[in-house]
């Protein structure tokens, strides 16, 4: 990959550039500065949307000014008790309340639902959700944000972000049977790993884009997100006036490009003609290989679905895999479909009698398993997934073993019970016949009511719904213990879990609280009841990446944290600390971590006034009798909001001032 050119923008514009400055309401295009963006559409869902509720009501909003904001239910499916229907309903009249679309449980997965239904060539989005960016299919302008930054978009808020550099990836080629676009973004993570798309725009271009379907383009767009990109864009050329065609949608189409010798800031290659099915091992999305490098590893389960394989295509291809075949007889083989629409064209194609002939268990339109709500695996056994994410414990099980591939690679697997190479399978590569228009299925969708029958609308909340928690001005002098210590690319799933125990308890602030950081240290919760006055967090690089969940702010700045020193951040999570009042540093010279301890007592003085008038202070670790360089990359925006608490209390001393 060659090295970045510099910050000048030529004459010919990128798509990314173009996208940008067509919503553009201030600051420059100039990596690293701070630029603010109109906003067209929001995107929540029901694992993050119960915070941006309570938030838009903190806020005092009373209608919502995007041209379009869907609220969906599509994590938090299993009703085990009452407290995700509690969920369900407080975000139904939430959405009547507030004027958003409200997508009922079942409907399907958010992104590639927002895709068929909503979605908009040149429009700009953001999301509670990391994996808004796959929206960047259709040529959206779409990020992945806390929810915070989607509740002040739903009330008309701009968007404000550091501008990223743009990374140009030109495609040339055309993908090989058994070879499909999951391989793309495996090649992806391969070459550059979790971190190598921060603070970066990927766009794809180039000749290979030909043979790319939109649904193709969600499945690379939508795992940017693991790559830490702030999103990806792909050109809305013919490819997506089909996919709207077939939604009957085509008078939304608008054909957008870069322009021709359009320059980027980091330059790539892929030539899709020389890909082979890869697969990413246990635990992290860039441990990718061959396939043919682990082949005959047992597996004891097979997964197909979520939002990062959500196409018609990928259920299709696995069921023309099984036709007439029973999947082995120690293998689990699970079809999580993704939206209702394309459970009904699976179903009309016959494909779903197919899987259930094979020996498949057809689950609910959802996210399912990908966010550990139901089929945990074994402990011990190997689960082969089309899921975009891999991380420890995500799965539901704590010590899991779970593998990231195409859906060609989990079928061929299913058959045989050991990862298989697709190309080494028994069987002639099918031929798919896919319907020409979708069966386009909106009864589950339910519009927003008129202004004056919203303004009526009460909030239903359960016992399960807290409140938001009230929290302090941030104080002039912190002084207090390491608490925990992580390595390096610690996730949101591991400070605040997913899986059927935990998410049910998102609304709950004081309860999901109890779950924080258990993933590396059970007693976490416990031994910060001993530290009421605060405590601090260290970690390594990449801190924070995963899931947009603020969730993982909130619980720990509720258990008292007051500092996270890292030695990097990923780009939501340190947004979401900064949201809610906690201080996240970065040490200027790595190699101090080493030099810390748990229980170490770490004094930061006159913390306030250092970090309006400096990006540097000094931490003295005073149980070492040492002292350390940090640096922080607040804006003054930032700065002014961690200072009064968060961004919530900042904006309500602005109102009771007002």
């Amino acid at each position: 990959m060659d090295e970045p050119r510099g910050k000048e923008i030529s004459v010919a514009r990128n798509l990314a550039h173009k996208l940008i400055a067509s919503h553009l309401v201030d600051g420059d295009l100039s990596a690293g500065a701070e630029i603010s963006l109109t906003i067209d559409q929001t995107l929540t869902q029901d694992a993050t949307g119960t915070l941006v509720m309570q938030e838009l009501e903190a806020l005092g909003l009373s209608r919502a000014r995007t041209e379009i904001s869907v609220q969906y239910v599509d994590h938090n499916l299993l009703q085990t008790d009452e407290k995700n229907a509690e969920d369900h309903e407080f975000l139904r009249s939430a959405s009547r309340r507030y004027g958003l679309w409200f997508s009922k449980p079942g409907n399907g997965v958010s992104h590639p639902t927002h895709m068929q239904r909503f979605g908009v060539p040149g429009k700009t989005m953001v999301g509670s959700d990391s994996h808004t960016c796959a929206a960047g299919s259709l040529g959206m302008l779409a990020i992945g944000v806390g929810g915070l930054e989607v509740a002040l978009a739903i009330a008309g808020q701009p968007l404000r972000v550091r501008m990223p550099e743009i990374w140009g990836v030109q495609l040339t080629g055309e993908l090989p049977h058994w070879v499909s676009a999951k391989d793309v973004v495996l090649e992806m993570l391969r070459r550059h790993g979790v971190s190598g798309g921060v603070n970066r725009i990927i766009e794809y271009h180039g000749p290979g884009l030909a043979g790319l379907t939109a649904m193709d383009r969600h499945v690379i767009a939508n795992m940017g997100a693991e790559l830490g990109a702030t999103t990806t864009v792909f050109p809305a050329d013919s490819a997506v006036r089909e996919f709207l065609r077939a939604e009957g949608r085509e008078d939304d189409f608008l054909e957008l490009a870069a322009d021709t010798d359009a320059s980027y800031d980091v330059e790539d290659h892929i030539d899709l003609s020389a890909l082979e099915p890869l697969i990413a091992r246990p635990s992290a999305p860039d441990n990718v290989v061959p396939v043919r490098e682990v082949a005959g590893t047992e597996v004891s389960q097979v997964v197909i679905g979520s939002s990062a394989n959500p196409g018609l295509r990928d259920f299709a291809i696995a069921a023309a895999m099984v036709r007439g075949r029973q999947t082995h007889h120690a293998v689990s083989f699970d079809i999580n479909p993704t939206s209702r629409e394309i459970l009904e064209d699976l179903t009309r194609m016959g494909a779903t009698f197919e899987l259930i002939a094979a020996g498949a268990r057809i689950h609910q339109s959802g996210c399912m398993g990908c966010i550990g709500m139901g089929q945990a695996p074994a402990v011990g056994s190997n689960s082969l997934r089309t899921f975009p994410r891999n991380f420890p414990g995500r799965s539901g099980t704590r010590e899991d073993s779970v593998w990231l591939c195409s859906p060609e690679t989990a079928a061929a697997s299913a058959l045989t019970g050991m990862i298989t190479d697709p190309r080494d399978a028994d069987q002639d590569y099918p031929e798919l016949a896919l319907p020409d228009h979708a069966s386009v299925n909106t009864a589950m969708l339910v519009r927003p009511l008129p202004e004056e029958q919203a303004r009526a609308v009460e909030l239903v909340k359960g016992p399960n719904i807290s409140a938001l928690p009230d929290f302090p001005p941030l104080p002039a002098r912190v002084e207090a213990p390491v608490l925990l210590k992580a390595g390096d690319h610690v996730s949101t799933d591991e400070i605040s879990p997913a899986g059927a125990r935990a998410l049910p308890l998102r609304s709950n602030i004081p309860a999901l609280a109890e779950h924080t950081f258990t993933r590396i240290d059970t007693d976490y919760p416990t031994r910060t009841r001993s530290h009421p006055d605060g405590h601090i967090v260290v970690g390594g690089h990449n801190y924070g990446q995963g899931s947009s969940r603020e969730h993982a702010a909130i619980t720990p700045r509720f258990l008292g944290l007051q500092v996270v020193i890292a030695k990097s951040f990923a780009r939501i999570h340190w947004q979401n600390l900064a949201n809610f009042g906690i201080v996240p540093l970065e040490f200027t010279d790595p190699d101090d971590y080493d030099d810390i301890a748990v229980d170490d007592a770490l004094l930061i003085d006159d913390l306030r006034n250092r970090l309006s008038t400096a990006d540097e202070l000094d931490v003295r670790n005073t149980t070492r009798d040492r002292t350390f360089r940090v640096r922080h990359r607040l804006s003054p925006r930032q700065v002014e909001a961690v200072i009064a608490g968060g961004v919530i209390p900042l904006l309500a001393s602005r109102a009771s001032n007002d």
